[in-house]
Parts: C-alpha cells; sequence; structure tokens
C-alpha cells in the first residue's frame, strides 16, 4: 500500500514542527485536561489509560495524541505516560486543524480507519457472545478493539507501511 498523497505531505511537515521530549515516567496527556496541541510520536513509547486501566501501549512512530479532544473541543480522555524517554512533533492543534486542510484530511482519515476496524471488531465481538464462544477468545476480541480505539491505531500510514493491529 502506498501512502496517500496527505499523508506523505503531513509526514513532511512533521518536520517543521518543534520537537518536545518526555522523560520516562513523565505525563504527556492528562484525562481532563486542555492542551489544545496535538502531539505526534518522533520516538519512544506511551502508555495509556483511562480511569487508571491501561488500555494500550503505543510505541508506533507517527502516532497521533490529542486528535479526539481538538476535534470535539473537550478535554483529554485519557492519561498518557511515557514509559521511556519520548520524543513528540507538537502543534497547536486550532492551528493546524484550522488553516491545514492536509492536517485535517490525515487526521479525519486516521480516525475514519480506526473506527472502521473497530465496527468491524465490535461485529466479530458480538458474533462470538451470540455463538457462545470461550471466554478466552472473546477476551482476545476485547483487547484486539482497545488497541483498535487506542492512538497506535491512529497511524494511518507512517514511513509507507500501514498499521495493521492484527499482526
Amino acid at each position: 500500500m502506498h501512502p496517500m498523497p496527505e499523508v506523505t505531505f503531513f509526514q513532511n511537515r512533521l518536520g517543521a514542527l518543534p520537537i518536545t521530549t518526555y522523560e520516562k515516567g513523565e505525563t504527556v496527556l492528562s484525562s481532563g485536561s486542555r492542551t489544545g496541541r496535538l502531539l505526534i510520536l518522533k520516538s519512544g513509547k506511551v502508555s495509556i489509560a483511562k480511569e487508571n486501566v491501561e488500555i494500550a501501549k503505543v510505541d508506533e512512530l507517527g502516532a497521533v495524541f490529542g486528535e479526539v479532544s481538538a476535534l470535539l473541543d473537550q478535554p483529554h480522555s485519557a492519561d498518557v505516560c511515557a514509559l521511556e524517554d519520548s520524543q513528540f512533533h507538537i502543534a497547536e492543534a486550532a492551528a493546524l486543524i484550522g488553516k491545514d486542510s492536509t492536517a485535517l484530511m490525515y487526521i479525519a482519515s486516521v480516525l475514519a480507519r480506526r473506527l472502521d476496524r473497530a465496527n468491524q471488531a465490535l461485529i466479530e465481538l458480538k458474533r462470538q457472545v451470540q455463538t457462545g464462544q470461550p471466554r478466552s477468545e472473546i477476551g482476545q476480541t476485547v483487547k484486539k478493539i482497545e488497541a483498535l480505539l487506542s492512538p497506535a491505531a491512529a497511524n494511518l500510514v507512517y514511513a509507507g507501511y500501514p498499521y495493521d493491529p492484527y499482526s
């Protein structure tokens, strides 16, 4: 799969954005806060937790954080913590999304892909429940859905490769 033109353009734009570093153990985003920023993972690894439950660990370059908060104009819905020293490209969400249609298209594309894959996994989960599949199998599908809804799944294409949580 070749990257879509807006993906290539967006990746090229990342080089112009400032970079911020969070040290291991530092909070990157706090649930309930409003930063107005988009963070795009350049290097490192983070943990995402909701209501004190870890839902994902993300080390996928190009993963976007803060996009839902920015688009819905609401506080961040999860805690993001650096598991190791991590670097992020950082952008003011309103400026990037409001003035850059390519960035907006990129973010819309990654969110649409995330939603589509999560919907497919939800259908799989419903079938498993209806047919009485073992709890272990159902549990694996729930983990798949959690991964699909995390920012790791938002990495539509980075360096030309699609993110596939099923692999």
